[in-house]
């Protein structure tokens, strides 16, 4: 009886310890220094909006203070479980995605290789790199670096040999050469640059929010790199068809008639933008932009941290007969740029 009165105790005090745990009434106390996340996991605020946590994944168990990662769209299902408290972080409904014959589902995380770590976001696969991508130069403790392949291990270590492996070493040594005082003043790679530009590519989606790159060597060491922005070609759910003008079949270049904030990864723009979007026509052309220009916006997330990327806004768009297949967006890209594009602050 001792016992049975004993266990039913603590019980209690269990119950009365998670609904205090989960209410939001009580004041913040958050560690000094915010949790550590592993590779593809968010920090994010929890439910009562006081300390940052690393966001739930799909399949794990849930809570009010164990919010789901909402940038991989994410949510709590409670009804799964018998714990009202605590539910499972399950997908919102999204395409899945095919990998190597492999289908995971929207926000479903694993790692094709030991190298990447990578997330389905509706049809979309995007890795981030678990091996450390830094570049040692050579110094004078080390005057030749290079990576090697260490057995057991899955990503490669900098090691230091005394002597050099390749006459490509010699070149860079020469950063620590001692320069006379009345000796030429060293080049800079990027005095003797011939910049090289490529055009920005198409939108990767045809609406909502998608990726534009190229590829350019316009930077202090004359180095081709890719670049990305993002961009919005039309909203999906916009009918544009009721703006067309009677007696015209096309509306070109629409702008949003209020105000709009753009969204990304679960994060909203700081401003206010009513940009243009490419319209659509009645006799089967398609409507793609023409000239843009590149600006920067600021997105601030739930959380509260803020971030910047550079993104695609629409001057004109021009319609034409030279449309993608279905799904097939990049098709015609080699056959139609987008002329004057250029950057601008906003």
């Amino acid at each position: 009886m001792l016992g049975k009165t004993i266990t039913n105790v603590c019980l209690l005090l269990a119950l009365a310890f998670s609904v205090f745990a989960e209410d939001c009434s009580q004041p913040c106390d958050c560690p000094t220094e915010p949790p550590m996340c592993s590779y593809g996991t968010s920090l994010v605020l929890d439910g009562c909006g006081c300390c940052k946590v690393c966001a739930r994944q799909a399949g794990e168990p849930c809570s009010l203070l164990e919010p789901c990662d909402h940038h991989k769209e994410l949510y709590c299902e409670y009804s799964l479980l018998s714990d009202s408290e605590t539910g499972i972080c399950m997908p919102q409904e999204g395409q899945t995605c095919d990998l190597g014959g492999v289908i995971y589902r929207s926000g479903e995380t694993f790692q094709p290789s030991c190298k990447h770590h990578c997330v389905c976001m509706n049809g979309e696969i995007g890795c981030v790199p678990t091996c450390a991508s830094d570049v040692r130069l050579p110094s004078p403790d080390c005057p030749y670096p290079r990576r090697i392949q260490i057995p057991g291990q899955c990503c490669e270590e900098w090691v230091c040999d005394e002597t050099p492996q390749e006459e490509t070493f010699e070149s860079a040594m020469a950063v620590f050469r001692e320069v006379s005082a009345h000796g030429p003043k060293p080049e800079s790679p990027r005095d003797n640059c011939l910049v090289q530009t490529t055009e920005w590519s198409e939108c990767s989606a045809t609406c909502g929010m998608g990726v534009s790159s190229r590829v350019t060597n316009d930077n202090e060491r004359c180095q081709l790199e890719r670049q990305t922005r993002v961009c919005m070609i039309r909203p999906c759910q916009a009918d544009q068809e009721k703006s067309i003008k009677k007696g015209k079949r096309c509306i070109r270049t629409p702008r949003s008639s209020r105000g709009m904030r753009f969204e990304l990864s679960g994060c909203r723009s700081v401003r206010s933008y009513r940009p243009k979007f490419c319209g659509t026509c009645t006799d089967g052309r398609c409507c793609t932009p023409q000239t843009t220009a590149t600006a920067e916006v600021e997105f601030r997330c739930p959380e509260g941290d803020t971030f910047r990327r550079k993104m695609m806004f629409i001057k004109t768009c021009m319609c034409h007969h030279d449309c993608p297949r279905e799904n097939d967006i990049f098709l015609s890209t080699n056959v139609r740029h987008m002329a004057n594009d250029y950057e601008n602050d906003m």
